[in-house]
């Protein structure tokens, strides 16, 4: 069997992010794909995710904005790409709210340029390189709305998006499939659940209760708890990710998800039993710490994906169930403070400002 991507040159937007870091370092380290890191550098990238990285001959960084048209462009001319892998894009929910413009310009407009600069690249390609390229675009649940206390949602359900960041995700799905109706561009796109795991920016709602139960502080829960999210390990997702680009078919959509719905107060919960187990040391359970606080607009009851096709059809499945993950994060978190401290300190009056937020 032939090394997996071999010769491949794979750009990938926001690969200093959440995602985007997890589907760089599977990339180096699982493929011999070579990976052009394209990222703005914004508050939640860091380029301390990607531990090794600038040695590797297979890896190159670009600092540049998918905003602007003539860096992008450049960035296109200089690598080459055979695939780009598209996860550069604003996510906090709550940011959304606070500031929605800011989502439209990088979730919308970030994807046009892209688009565009992917158009122009994709024709200066001689046939047999169109045939091979593939752009993979890489969305959310969050598109789809609120499901009731039953169902799923697949890859045939409406969108309904209920905040400004997966309005603005939903308008980049469709731009990403017009692209490819209208100009023949060969798009996938996937959307995966709620993601967890290593190196995720504290703001987020499991590392947020993680590092506010290490000191000791309240830990704020949007409501009564019960609204539900489906969670999925980011390590999986990465290889859900890559997969889709080797196997997937342009023009389809892949759900991404583990089936592992659980309550925002379950996922807490089980985040202090884990803390209290790992690093008892207050003298009490961390259960205690729970305060209920008031719920955001437009908070959605519940998400939940059916992975059916992507298991199906390019065979994919998730090696870590929720309790084995979590446990995973909390021990990563544990033992990587020098990853963690710089973002708290970062950020304005630390973990005090990041308690407004993440709350899902």
């Amino acid at each position: 069997m032939s090394p997996r991507l071999k010769d491949a040159r794979i750009l990938v937007t926001g690969g200093a992010g959440f995602i985007g870091s997890a589907v760089v370092r599977r990339l180096l380290g699982a493929t011999e794909a070579s990976v052009i890191n394209v990222d703005a550098l914004t508050y939640a990238a860091n380029l301390g995710s990607l531990p090794g990285a600038a040695e590797n001959p297979r890896y190159a960084f670009e600092k540049t904005d998918i905003r602007d048209a003539a860096a992008m462009r450049q960035v296109f001319e200089r690598h080459r790409p055979t695939a780009v892998m598209h996860l550069a894009a604003e996510t906090h929910v709550d940011r959304s709210i606070d500031s929605p413009k800011a989502f439209v310009e990088t979730n919308m407009v970030g994807t046009f340029v892209l688009l565009e600069e992917a158009l122009r690249h994709f024709r200066s390609l001689d046939a047999g390189e169109r045939a091979a390229f593939r752009l993979l675009h890489v969305s959310t649940d969050e598109v789809f709305g609120s499901l009731g206390p039953t169902g799923l949602f697949d890859e045939t359900t409406p969108y309904r998006p209920s905040s400004p960041y997966s309005a603005s995700k939903a308008g980049a799905d469709h731009l990403v499939r017009a692209w490819r109706e209208t100009f023949g561009l060969p798009t996938l796109v996937t959307n995966c659940s709620n993601n967890f795991g290593p190196y995720h920016f504290p703001e987020k709602m499991i590392p947020l209760m993680i590092l506010r139960g290490l000191e000791g502080a309240e830990l704020p829960v949007y409501g009564s708890g019960r609204n539900v999210r489906d969670w999925l390990y980011v390590e999986d997702h990465a290889e859900a990710l890559i997969l889709a680009l080797e196997r997937g078919l342009p023009g389809e959509t892949y759900n991404v998800g583990a089936r592992c719905e659980r309550t925002n107060i379950a996922v807490v919960e089980a985040v202090c039993d884990l803390l209290d187990a790992l690093a008892p040391s207050l003298g009490h359970s961390r259960r205690d710490l729970i305060r209920f606080v008031e719920d955001r607009p437009g908070h959605d009851a519940r998400y939940a994906i059916d992975p059916s096709k992507i298991e199906r059809e390019l065979g994919w499945r998730p090696r870590e169930s929720f309790e084995s993950g979590l446990e995973k994060t909390v021990r990563w978190y544990l033992a990587n403070r020098a990853w963690w401290e710089p973002l708290l300190r970062r950020t304005e009056n630390g973990g005090d400002a990041l308690a407004r937020r993440g709350l899902r």
